[in-house]
């Protein structure tokens, strides 16, 4: 069996031990913490301002746009496939460690997305900004629980979720007014100032973390990243109509990948793919209800903005404006339930919040064809409250129900519920609008009000458990 050990003895001799349960001292904690948003922060923003640049991207570089979505496509793919090794590293070096070199990667990798001369560079550095990316979200609520005291764990689960919120709403704008007075290549050079200080930050207040001494299982990453990968692929060629012939070797290199990742975790006391945290009722149905909730506010993402505009009449620039309800309200409501997550049952909370979301999906697939924006705003209010009240206190369920030594395995299960949940929305919504049209797009909603309902009760399940 795996024996947990504190620390090495160069980090022991620098005063740096793993943290107990009342976290951090102040006012270290508070610089951990800063530390940690604004590498998350940084993180999320990349994943959205590069959308608002592919048109000029693509007509500076004279590419076609769907050559161009890979910008973003790269960027995602690279962060899915390695959540669940990169978490495994930490267990065994330490989140802080892990932590710290996502930074310095994704911050190296900026610098040469402003310096790319081709589309092809500009993709292979965000590919790469990807994977330094992945280091932030794989041990980001790892690193978060050796920070704060256990009793405000859930607080700070629902601060990280409106700093998410925020910075997913606030994207698309700060890209817009940087577009509109500079090159987007200034777009990733604002991030080398800000890595700079996350790094400098970080090197000082992060927490040492409790470590393993098993050995890294590198076929089982391989497996991992190889199956997660062609699981995207595949559903995102089923939603672009690919032929059999392309699509069944995709399908069948997941099935057999994702079967030898299955096989070597049960054969393994600490395994890459945590079976042992699975097999745990509460930890599972935590996971399930993520997935089919992301799923459901990723049906609703991408099929919204056509239905504004294309079936509705709105013109882009409100489209993002009729958008904004949503993460606004999450942004609020999440540090609430947060903090009630601390005081009340997270399955009740969770619960209440995914019925809200079903309804508002529900109450948005029944608008007319032309409503008026007030009609709008305020049934995205209600999903974005309904989500907001799921997403921190299932977060807060699902780190807490792993030992203190699996957080980092817990984090990358729930990185990846997360991406394979929106990757499957995503797709779902390709597939309705190319074989529906704009019909689509009330059918996405229903559906994503269907995946709401599912998740609700997987989380009402929990008390059950």
């Amino acid at each position: 069996m795996d024996r947990v050990v504190e620390q090495d003895a160069t980090a022991a001799r620098k005063g740096r031990r793993p943290v107990e349960a009342d976290g951090l001292p102040m006012p270290r904690r508070a610089l951990a913490w800063a530390t940690i948003i604004v590498g998350l922060t940084l993180a999320v923003l990349d994943g959205t301002i590069a959308n608002v640049a592919l048109p000029t991207i693509a007509q500076e570089f004279n590419a076609p746009a769907s050559t161009s979505i890979w910008i973003v496509n790269g960027y995602q793919l690279a962060i899915v496939m390695v959540l669940l090794p990169l978490s495994s590293l930490g267990e065994k070096f330490g989140y802080r460690r892990v932590y710290l070199t996502g930074i310095a990667l994704f911050t190296l990798s900026s610098f040469f997305c402003m310096e790319a001369t081709s589309l092809g560079m500009l993709t292979a550095a965000r590919i790469v900004q990807g994977l330094g990316a992945a280091g932030l979200m794989a041990v980001n609520a790892a690193v978060l629980r050796y920070t704060v005291p256990q009793a405000k764990f859930g607080v700070a689960i629902g601060i990280n979720g409106l700093v998410v919120a925020s910075a997913a709403t606030a994207g698309p704008v700060i890209a817009g007014v940087i577009l509109s007075v500079a090159s987007w290549r200034w777009l990733f050079a604002l991030n080398i100032p800000l890595g700079l200080l996350t790094i400098a930050l970080g090197w000082k207040n992060l927490p040492e973390s409790d470590r393993t001494d098993h050995p890294f299982d590198w076929l089982s990453a391989i497996c991992s990243a190889a199956a997660i990968g062609l699981l995207i692929t595949t559903i995102d060629s089923l939603g672009h109509e690919i032929g059999l012939a392309e699509l069944l070797p995709q399908a069948l290199g997941m099935v057999l990948a994702g079967w030898a990742l299955v096989h070597r975790s049960r054969r393994s006391a600490r395994p890459m793919l945590p079976l042992d945290l699975i097999s745990r009722p509460i930890f599972s149905l935590s996971i399930f209800a993520s997935t089919a909730a992301f799923t459901a506010q990723m049906l609703a993402f991408v099929s919204l903005p056509f239905a504004f505009q294309t079936v509705a009449g709105y013109p882009p620039e409100m489209v993002g404006i009729l958008m904004m309800p949503w993460p606004l309200v999450l942004a609020v409501t999440a540090p609430v339930a947060g903090w009630l997550a601390d005081r009340h049952s997270p399955a009740i909370l969770g619960g209440i919040g995914l019925v809200a979301l079903c309804i508002g999906l529900t109450l948005l697939a029944m608008l007319p064809s032309h409503p008026v924006q007030w009609d709008i705003a305020w049934r995205m209010a209600v999903c974005g409250f309904g989500f907001g009240m799921f997403q921190a206190p299932n977060n807060r369920i699902l780190i807490g129900s792993a030992p203190k030594a699996r957080s980092g395995a817990a984090n990358g299960m729930l990185g990846t519920a997360r991406l394979t949940g929106q990757s499957i929305g995503a797709a779902l919504v390709a597939l309705l609008l190319g074989r529906m049209g704009m019909v689509g797009t009330d059918l996405a909603l229903a559906l994503g009000a269907g995946f709401a309902g599912v998740a609700a009760l997987l989380s009402l399940t929990r008390l059950a458990v």
